[in-house]
């Protein structure tokens, strides 16, 4: 089994209207180049442009029955493609990052809101947001079969436990919206969240020059050893340079199972009974 995964690394507009138009064009275009999954950079139906003042923020901010989500789940159906697409979600009392994802039959398998915000005390930060507060990994039928599938938001991939749940709820492939500088750290984070759980990372990215956004968007398939190569490999498999397109890539998804049978990362030899103190509310 493969799935051809695509990011969709581009540039939004400065209305709601335009990035629905913007993105069904952009799904279309993955379909056309075989995309079983498309996925969107974070918060897309406002670009990561999100105001500090409460009123305008409550407008930008839109409900799971509003004209942007179903058009995407419309879209899903009609093009038979799953798509991960990202908005800024209502809820109360503030606003929250959100990614749903649809089936090829456009059913919403799960709506998942980013758990770590970056409040860092800075007057731009997304203090004025609310965190998630749940994790979600589901089977996500594709037209080459199920995977299970769950998600991650920006931040959330300096947290190692976000995906260490995802791993032990069964994910094979994470999807992670993202909107910052994709340097070597950054990247460093995604490829070790990928060897220690042993599942696959995809992470799309605004491109250059969108506001603090670089590209980079990657795949990291998780496989590590393969046992007719010596040594181990790069589990990076894809990376996308910082301009804008529709980029595709190819997620062998029998070689990750097959490796996670064989293989002891992840889970295999854990030690639960000692790890209290990272769930502790008081730390040293």
């Amino acid at each position: 089994m493969k799935l051809r995964i695509a990011f969709i690394q581009i540039l939004p507009d400065n209305s709601i209207e335009k990035n629905i138009e913007i993105g069904v064009e952009a799904c279309k275009e993955a379909k056309n180049k075989g995309a079983d999954i498309a996925l969107f950079p974070e918060m897309w139906s406002i670009g990561y442009q999100f105001s500090h003042d409460k009123e305008k923020l409550q407008r930008q901010a839109l409900t799971l029955d509003s004209q942007f989500i179903n058009h995407y789940s419309e879209l899903a159906e009609n093009l038979d493609m799953a798509i991960a697409i990202t908005l800024l979600e209502k809820h109360d009392p503030k606003p929250r990052n959100t990614v749903c994802l649809f089936d090829r039959h456009g059913i919403l398998k799960y709506r998942y809101s980013k758990v770590h915000i970056c409040d860092f005390g800075e007057e731009d930060d997304e203090s004025v947001l609310d965190a998630g507060d749940e994790f979600f990994v589901e089977d996500l039928d594709t037209r080459e079969g199920i995977i299970r599938v769950g998600s991650m938001i920006c931040y959330d991939r300096e947290f190692p436990e976000c995906a260490r749940v995802l791993m032990l709820n069964g994910a094979e492939l994470v999807l992670v919206p993202n909107a910052c500088p994709m340097e070597i750290n950054r990247l460093s984070q995604l490829r070790g969240r990928a060897f220690e759980n042993m599942f696959a990372i995809a992470t799309c990215n605004y491109p250059a020059p969108h506001p603090d956004c670089n590209g980079h968007s990657t795949l990291f398939d998780g496989v590590i050893y393969i046992p007719e190569m010596p040594g181990s490999r790069d589990s990076c498999v894809f990376e996308a340079s910082e301009e804008a397109g529709i980029y595709i890539a190819e997620l062998d998804v029998d070689q990750l199972r097959n490796y996670r049978k064989r293989e002891v990362w992840g889970v295999k030899n854990r030690r639960p009974e000692l790890y209290g103190s990272i769930s502790a509310k008081k730390h040293v």
